[in-house]
């Protein structure tokens, strides 16, 4: 097979997983405790999520869901961010979100202080790099991390 090839296989992969976790996003509701949340908008194209976390006393993140609407990419990115927040201490989650960040902005970046399995659920949104518009779509999810954790009310992408 082909390098062109498996770029492609690899893309459809990336788009199916995109896909369905817009269709069907995982922690979408509110949860009973947070101690940590923030309300962030992309006010070009109306991508609205409210993000709670739960944060315990070793700064280790417990539990992570949210509440919105917008986008297939914005719905997808906060389904697949909480997915990969559980269970992170803030340190990795700081570069978590270097990553991300790096990735969908074209910046190179190295994946070596993340996990194997969040560097490649990354990359299946850095693809919204190839995309200007859509950059701020999936990365508003993990702006709004940045301000619950900072304890800032609010998100935006501007």
């Amino acid at each position: 097979m082909s390098l062109a090839a498996n770029e492609t296989d690899l893309r459809d992969l990336y788009q199916d997983l995109i896909l369905d976790h817009g269709k069907h996003p995982r922690n979408f509701h509110k949860p009973d405790a947070s101690n940590r949340e923030a309300l962030g908008h992309n006010p070009l194209c109306g991508d609205r999520l409210m993000l709670y976390l739960t944060v315990d006393d070793q700064d280790v993140i417990r539990d992570a869901a949210f509440q919105g609407s917008g986008c297939a990419i914005s719905v997808a990115s906060a389904s697949m961010m909480t997915e990969m927040l559980k269970g992170k201490t803030l340190a990795e989650t700081e570069a978590l979100f270097t990553y991300m960040h790096d990735s969908c902005t074209g910046v190179a970046s190295s994946a070596d202080a993340i996990a194997e399995d969040d560097a490649d659920r990354v990359q299946a949104l850095a693809g919204v790099r190839h995309y200007p518009m859509r950059v701020k779509c999936a990365t508003l999810p993990w702006h709004t991390m940045q301000a619950a954790l900072k304890n800032a009310t609010k998100a935006s992408t501007e």
